[in-house]
């Protein structure tokens, strides 16, 4: 991969989560420089991954090829305001803010952008990321470069409409939270139970990832099968997934989802 100089405008979750893909990648710490208004964060980074910080975001932008915007959406608008004084033409623009349509950067900042939209998932910091990528006019160096990029925090998913990238964010970008909620739900309920605080807590997260390895590999059986092969006509998984279909569990999967998508699709009427 090429190792363009890049910067992060805002250094939460998401900034740390693909910075540390990219270092664990072996993309070199001193092309990358983080910006953000208050320090603690950027320490953070700097002291754990070894990349360059500041406050300044038009000094970031200034010194680097690539600009990965991670700011909240509601920040955007004033955040770019700061920056469009800046000739961006010779640089490549990567957006990580849900719901802000792609041209709204360039009236932001008052210029045509050679822009990706992107929704990376927290655990990207691990590897094991899931990102959608919108696609826009982009030469092929570029989109080699993107793909590059995103895929050293895990798995890429180019999408062709903006309406596809707010299906991204409820299937994968905010998805890590529902398992989270799962999860915390099944450790809960076995502490009730009697069970110790970390046993449960080990039996979840293990069932949680072998289930996900088992999806994973077997590419060619559908998920239902993986279900039913657990499932013993009247054994004690039957019970269990009874009880989450008399509660109708996969309706309120779906219109969580479909909230979540709502939800993208205000913010982009509102930011």
């Amino acid at each position: 991969m090429e190792s363009r100089k890049i910067c992060f405008i805002g250094a939460g979750n998401m900034s740390r989560a693909i910075i540390s893909g990219l270092v664990g990648s072996g993309y070199p710490a001193d092309a990358i420089i983080a910006s953000n208004p208050s320090t603690p964060k950027l320490d953070a980074l700097r002291q754990h991954f070894g990349v360059c910080v500041t406050t300044d975001n038009q000094a970031a932008v200034n010194n680097c090829e690539v600009v990965v915007l991670a700011v909240k959406p509601q920040l955007m608008q004033s955040v770019l305001a700061e920056l469009k004084h800046i000739d961006f033409s010779n640089k490549l623009v990567i957006s990580i803010a849900a719901g802000i349509p792609v041209d709204r950067y360039g009236e932001y900042l008052q210029q045509p952008l050679r822009l990706v939209r992107a929704m990376p998932n927290t655990p990207t910091q691990i590897g094991f990321g899931m990102t959608g990528l919108l696609r826009t006019q982009l030469s092929a160096e570029d989109t080699l470069y993107v793909e590059q990029l995103m895929s050293a925090g895990g798995k890429v998913l180019w999408v062709d409409k903006e309406a596809d990238l707010n299906l991204v964010i409820a299937l994968a970008g905010s998805s890590p939270a529902y398992f989270f909620l799962f999860m915390e739900s099944m450790i809960s309920a076995g502490e009730k139970l009697g069970m110790d605080p970390a046993q449960a807590r080990l039996l979840a997260q293990q069932a949680a990832l072998g289930a996900a390895q088992m999806v994973s590999h077997n590419p060619d059986t559908a998920v239902s099968t993986l279900r039913e092969n657990v499932t013993s006509k009247g054994g004690t998984t039957a019970q269990a997934i009874a009880t989450f279909e008399a509660g109708d569990l996969r309706h309120l999967v779906e219109q969580a989802m479909i909230n979540c998508i709502k939800r993208a699709e205000e913010m982009a009427d509102t930011f």
